[in-house]
């Protein structure tokens, strides 16, 4: 192995299920460089692609971890989480009134004042102008329709509306095993 004189505080591994598909795409799933090497002593992961660079005790050397797939297959959920940002990812980052991607905040279609519940079919991602100017107000008295109506995501439909988003880090040797499709449409 040859050494070189890196961070390894900027080597992060990839992390792939067991069927060397990412556990998520956003945020992306990667472990840093401690977490990888602890995985791979505790026999959890196989090294995929390693960095060329190397870490090294008094009596030990290993190259950093690029690329781990786990041992064992993590079944993905069925039903994502109710969160902000899976709303948001849902979303794709646009308020869903005027497209504007900057300021969000969700918004309940039907106001918690009128009965609305804050569940996946009743909230949108929504500007900070237009969630004001819809205050509880019901879309039509506004006219503020959503874009879309609001529904519960699949785990899939979140995957794919991740890869519209890369991270800023996509080391070259990940890239056998991302998908990240710029010419997606909206």
């Amino acid at each position: 192995m040859q050494a070189r004189a890196a961070n390894p505080e900027s080597r992060p591994a990839l992390v792939l299920n067991a069927d060397y598909r990412p556990l998520s795409y956003y945020p992306l799933s990667v472990w840093c460089w401690q977490d990888a090497i602890k995985a791979v002593f505790l026999d959890r992961v196989n090294i995929v692609v390693n960095y060329d660079e190397v870490v090294h005790s008094p009596s030990f050397e290993m190259q950093l971890p690029s690329v781990v797939s786990l041992k064992t297959y993590i079944k993905p959920a069925r039903h994502p989480a109710f969160t902000r940002f899976n709303v948001f990812l849902r979303d794709r980052f646009e308020c869903q009134y005027c497209t504007c991607p900057d300021d969000l905040t969700f918004d309940h279609v039907i106001p918690r004042s009128r009965g609305g519940r804050t569940t996946w079919g009743n909230v949108v991602t929504a500007c900070a102008p237009c969630n004001l100017r819809k205050g509880s107000m019901m879309p039509k008295e506004c006219g503020l329709i959503p874009a879309k109506p609001p529904i519960q995501p699949t785990v899939m439909e979140l995957h794919s509306n991740g890869r519209h988003f890369p991270p800023n880090y996509l080391h070259e040797s990940w890239q056998d095993y991302l998908y990240w499709d710029s010419e997606l449409e909206p």
